[in-house]
């Protein structure tokens, strides 16, 4: 049924061709990271092609949705609206852990705003908070939309969810900001700049940086979505599901499959590179997470 006591699931009809589309474009960029992921060991990425599965299903539920038009069931609507606002947090936590193998590449740890040894555990710490709130939240609020949970839930549940998505923004700000004080701090300093640059860590840097910033936008936008509900004009548009959650992290996806982490993990000694382009020599060492 399109409505459970009032609530309806969509205030469109669900486009079948843009589900279609992203259901092809997460697949293939998650099959290409889960490629990679076995080929190079690089373990600590897990979470992300987690993230792209999570994804690729997510837009499975509108497919399904735009199927059933406008005679909704919940199941396609609890796995779109739960796995679609999940997978940024999966994405969050490979980010925050690359940042520390990087410090400790270029042996830049005078320079991190937060001791390395902490800097996982802080940001994935975080990360770990916002993802259960944000998946707490959507369960409460699926509840109270299927007429289980009451007439305060679904409004409980939207609360929990913009907590969740506020921790997410914060830790990503502070990490960014991190990440970018520590790049201004190693090039300052040209002895310890010039010792880095045998290691092609720049580049991988960038990535990070453009992967938070999409992070950032995107959860933004979703806080606006929550906070004006089910009739603001967020959740009215279809458009933005699209073009701020599904493109921007398609996009982040794709900046991974490019400038891959593997590199980074290689010169650690941890697991293979791509590739063995510049003379960088594929290593088998240990294989850490």
């Amino acid at each position: 049924m399109s409505s459970h006591g009032g609530w309806i699931a969509y205030q469109y009809s669900p486009s079948m061709g843009a589900a279609v589309l992203f259901i092809i474009l997460f697949a293939v960029v998650t099959l290409l990271h889960t490629y990679h992921l076995f080929r190079t060991r690089t373990w600590f990425f897990i979470p992300l092609v987690l993230g792209g599965y999570f994804e690729t299903v997510g837009y499975i539920g509108r497919a399904m949705s735009a199927q059933q038009s406008p005679n909704w069931t919940t199941g396609p609507y609890i796995i779109q609206s739960t796995l679609l606002l999940i997978a940024p947090a999966l994405f969050a936590a490979s980010i925050y852990m690359e940042l520390g193998r990087i410090i400790v590449l270029v042996k830049g740890e005078r320079f991190a705003l937060v001791r390395v040894n902490w800097t996982t555990k802080i940001f994935v710490g975080g990360d770990v908070l916002s993802f259960l709130m944000q998946a707490s939240g959507a369960g409460i609020m699926v509840s109270g939309a299927s007429g289980f949970g009451g007439g305060n839930s679904s409004k409980t549940g939207q609360n929990v969810i913009v907590g969740g998505l506020i921790v997410q923004i914060l830790f990503f700000g502070f990490f960014l900001i991190s990440a970018l004080l520590f790049q201004r701090r190693l090039v300052s300093h040209p002895s310890a700049a010039t010792a880095a640059d045998h290691t092609p860590w720049r580049k991988h840097m960038y990535a990070l940086h453009t992967s938070s910033i999409l992070v950032l936008v995107r959860s933004v936008v979703r806080v606006v979505e929550y906070v004006q509900g089910t009739d603001g004009f967020v959740m009215s548009n279809e458009v933005f599901i699209y073009v701020f959650d599904g493109l921007l992290m398609f996009v982040l996806m794709v900046i991974f499959i490019v400038i891959h982490p593997s590199e980074v993990n290689c010169l650690l000694g941890r697991g293979k590179t791509m590739t063995t382009k510049g003379g960088l020599s594929v290593s088998d060492g240990q294989m850490l997470v």
